[in-house]
């Protein structure tokens, strides 16, 4: 697994005011903190991690000449701009048991069009308990060559065995007919007087 670094600074509001630019508020807390540390990110860094890893990365994060393994736990953005606005980390050991949202990537929609089928997604993520150490940053699943009216379960999720699932009844989607719009054209009846 490739270690993703985020530097984290210490923080005042003060400095998070004439910085809002380039910094985003944030705050760490969790195993081995006793109480949460606010610190400030690199907006263009967190935007990579965020961008390349997902809203759940899983990341080291240095601050204070000390590095400390987490995710990212939550993150708000601004209303108008979506600009994310302030980040949580959550530090735990590798071995901590934690609850996450997973989000689920479809692939293979394209080649369901072609046979005039498509993917209705019911659920774009899933809740998940286990170890941080074999947690996935998200589940892949490929719908080619599904048929019309099978439903995407936990089988088709391909998860570790030693994570648990809260509902294993979940249906997250379903192969459906390919919908198609057709622009309906105005009928102009005239009548004679």
């Amino acid at each position: 697994m490739k270690e993703i670094i985020l530097e984290a600074q210490n923080r005042t509001k003060k400095a998070i005011k004439s910085n809002d630019k380039i910094a985003v508020p944030g705050i760490l807390y969790g195993d081995g903190i006793e109480a949460s540390i606010p610190v400030s990110f690199n907006r263009i860094d967190l935007k990579k991690v965020i961008s390349a890893f997902g809203v759940n990365a899983k990341i080291w994060v240095k601050n204070n000449e000390s590095k400390k393994y987490g995710f990212i736990k939550e993150i708000q953005r601004h209303p108008v701009t979506r600009e994310i606005a302030h980040i949580d980390v959550q530090i735990v050991s590798i071995d901590h048991e934690i609850k996450m949202q997973i989000p689920i990537t479809y692939i293979g929609e394209e080649e369901l069009k072609t046979r005039q089928l498509q993917l209705q997604v019911y659920k774009s993520e899933i809740s998940v308990l286990g170890k941080m150490a074999i947690m996935p940053g998200s589940i892949e699943v490929d719908v080619t060559g599904k048929e019309l009216g099978t439903s995407i379960t936990l089988e088709n999720l391909s998860l570790n065995s030693k994570l648990t699932i809260e509902k294993k009844d979940e249906v997250y989607g379903m192969i459906t007919h390919l919908k198609k719009t057709i622009a309906e054209e105005a009928v102009v009846v005239e009548t004679e007087a």
